[in-house]
């Protein structure tokens, strides 16, 4: 325990589901305090200079620009950060080496408690002046990479009669297997592609795609709900309101991936 103060924390992400995990399981622990949320960039910035957490939860790509975006435009000294992400592009060795702690999405109960005991172990000590370093020393290291990153988004090729256009994959909501064709859906369009749903699956690599049935694959950060029935049937809802129903033999992966069972 420390003391009879609490831990004010700050949790910041754009997969709204992910925040909502994070807060559940803190408070679990009387330790912390949970002073806002947020999903953007520019909110964190502006909820961190006015009230000053102890700790934050902040989520390495955000919309509108990187957790380490972020930090760099703080006016105020750096709060501990545990950063959470479910991309490994970014390296994990730098984390480990300079940054106080990590969660890779999806992490466990027990990882993130074992984060949070961390926490307030470091809060006892009262070791700001390491933090301030470390975090400094990350930034200095890290930029680079998400610079560089960042201007080699991945794109899929969709060939239309004449010319061929690429489609950002961050940008698919989801993807539902037609025959011997793939159709893509982005919030504005739909893209026929004459591929299957196991090659699209291999391309879409990143951690934010999962199939939930065997003709279809879904952006986790489209989530707008999900709809449980009394036969412990679930569906999906994506917030173009779609509604995909998760086939049994997905759905206990992707609960665990969600954060909704361990």
């Amino acid at each position: 325990m420390v003391s009879n103060m609490k831990i004010s924390t700050l949790i910041i992400d754009d997969e709204p589901l992910a925040r909502a995990m994070i807060e559940r399981l803190l408070l679990s622990r009387t330790e912390f305090e949970i002073i806002g949320q947020c999903g953007t960039g520019k909110q964190s910035i502006d909820m961190i200079n006015t009230y000053k957490p102890d700790l934050i939860f902040l989520d390495i790509k955000l919309k509108d620009m990187t957790g380490f975006d972020v930090l760099e435009a703080l006016s105020v000294k750096f709060p501990i950060v545990i950063f959470a992400t479910a991309f490994d592009t970014y390296s994990l060795k730098a984390f480990e080496y300079f940054a106080f702690d990590y969660l890779l999405k999806p992490f466990s109960e027990e990882r993130f408690y074992k984060s949070i005991n961390k926490v307030i172990e470091t809060f006892k000590s009262a070791d700001n002046d390491n933090i301030q370093s470390k975090i400094y020393s990350l930034l200095e290291y890290m930029q680079p990479k998400v610079e560089t990153t960042n201007t080699s988004q991945k794109t899929i090729p969709i060939p239309l009669k004449n010319k061929t256009i690429f489609i950002k994959t961050d940008e698919i909501l989801y993807v539902m297997a037609s025959n011997s064709y793939v159709e893509i859906f982005t919030k504005d369009n739909k893209y026929l592609l004459r591929n299957t749903i196991s090659n699209i699956q291999e391309e879409l690599s990143s951690p934010l795609f999962f199939r939930i049935h065997r003709s279809t694959i879904i952006n986790l950060e489209f989530i707008k709900e999900l709809i449980h029935s009394d036969y412990g049937e679930v569906d999906v809802r994506m917030k173009d309101m779609q509604q995909f129903r998760i086939s049994r033999s997905y759905k206990k992966e992707f609960l665990t991936k969600i954060g909704l069972r361990k």
